[in-house]
């Protein structure tokens, strides 16, 4: 496989991570990418390589943007928190407070913290959707609002692969008036010159790098499924394209808000909200959330047999937290969220790290082999 070019530039300290990145391409497959690490707020290694589009015509430029799907749900977590650091949410109040139609078959006690650590018992609707329905925001609250949980709330977790961003949204639409999408331009990403949207802009439109799909989906389990399967099915494909197979690159996936899954950003972009993180909050003076929010906000939650991904998971609220198998580094005060593909982005507070790395290719979901070569660079640039 020959090495596709890679442009930008890189501290020769983190040599390693650049020749990592590089990798990826020759050797691991990579088709199109970004990656930006931050040390203690600056910025060493900016690069860029490949292309955006799946005929591998057009290079990938400094300022391509691509769906990092769950990367975002750290993105989602930040905005309530934010919310409710000012009083306009609750976490452990329940949530038909703010939306009365929630409080409906066994959901009465589900609470923002429920939401945010995967605890709520709704990571998937059972009511049959059509396709092209998460487009249509009113459609998916509602059927959440009349949902009954798939088990019952705080006593579990699973991962909530598309709904964490529909239920957390509408509480925050229903606190301020304003959407999740909106509150992250003006109140995080804008002040921070930040490139990420939830809700792209038509205007941002022509940046975006095709995102390459698999052309082979799974085939839904035949005969009348149990209920455990159900769940399972329902989570990644129900409405059909709520993961984004055949929507993610048209102009209506990009410009909705679904804060769970379809993100579009930079690798610059996600480095510089992280680095807000990793020094507590705030950068530049600029403080996107305070000192003691933060702290509770990286506390563990959850941790231990997921019940959608068959494997354990770890959870703070609306973060991910490093686990055996899965570490963010060595330190384990690190926290991120990766995305479908291998998308990530992460801090770690102690070494002063933030980091975004985007892909517009679908490789493997848990055990990514470029992420993983990228993570490593970085702590082997560290240690020489």
């Amino acid at each position: 496989m020959s090495a596709a070019p890679v442009d930008g530039s890189c501290d020769p300290r983190f040599g390693p991570l650049r020749e990592a990145f590089a990798e990826n391409f020759s050797a691991r497959g990579e088709p199109g990418a970004a990656i930006a690490l931050m040390i203690e707020g600056r910025v060493v290694c900016d690069l860029w390589g490949g292309h955006r589009d799946a005929a591998r015509k057009t290079p990938w430029a400094s300022d391509t943007l691509v769906n990092f799907f769950s990367v975002g749900k750290a993105f989602t977590a930040l905005v309530a928190l934010r919310l409710a650091e000012r009083g306009l949410l609750d976490l452990d109040a329940p949530a038909h407070r703010l939306w009365p139609e929630f409080a409906v078959n066994g959901k009465e006690t589900v609470a923002l913290r429920h939401m945010l650590s995967h605890q709520a018992g709704l990571p998937a609707i059972r009511e049959e959707l059509p396709d092209g329905a998460m487009l249509d925001w009113e459609r998916m609250t509602s059927a959440l609002a009349a949902q009954t949980p798939w088990w019952t709330p705080g006593v579990a977790h699973g991962y909530h692969v598309n709904t964490f961003g529909y239920l957390i949204g509408e509480l925050v639409r229903r606190a301020s008036g304003r959407t999740l999408g909106e509150i992250l331009r003006s109140e995080i990403a804008g002040p921070l010159g930040a490139d990420v949207h939830i809700g792209l802009p038509q205007t941002e439109h022509g940046r975006c790098a095709e995102f390459l799909w698999p052309a082979l989906l799974p085939e839904k389990p035949e005969g009348p499924p149990d209920d455990t399967t159900l769940m399972k099915w329902n989570t990644y494909w129900n409405p059909p394209g709520i993961s984004g197979a055949g929507w993610v690159n048209t102009a209506e996936w990009r410009s909705a808000e679904i804060p769970s899954t379809n993100g579009h950003g930079t690798a610059r972009g996600i480095a510089r909200v992280y680095s807000a993180l990793a020094a507590g909050g705030m950068i530049d003076n600029i403080e996107i959330l305070s000192r003691p929010m933060l702290a509770a906000a990286v506390e563990e939650q959850s941790f231990g047999p997921d019940r959608i991904l068959e494997r354990t998971s770890r959870f703070a609220l609306g973060f991910q937290l490093p686990q055996d198998g899965r570490p963010l580094g060595p330190n384990p005060q690190a926290f991120g969220h990766f995305g479908a593909g291998g998308s990530l982005g992460f801090c770690d507070p102690v070494a002063g790290v933030a980091f975004g790395y985007v892909t517009n290719d679908m490789g493997p979901r848990w055990q990514n082999p470029r992420n993983k070569a990228l993570l490593a660079a970085i702590y082997e640039s560290l240690a020489a």
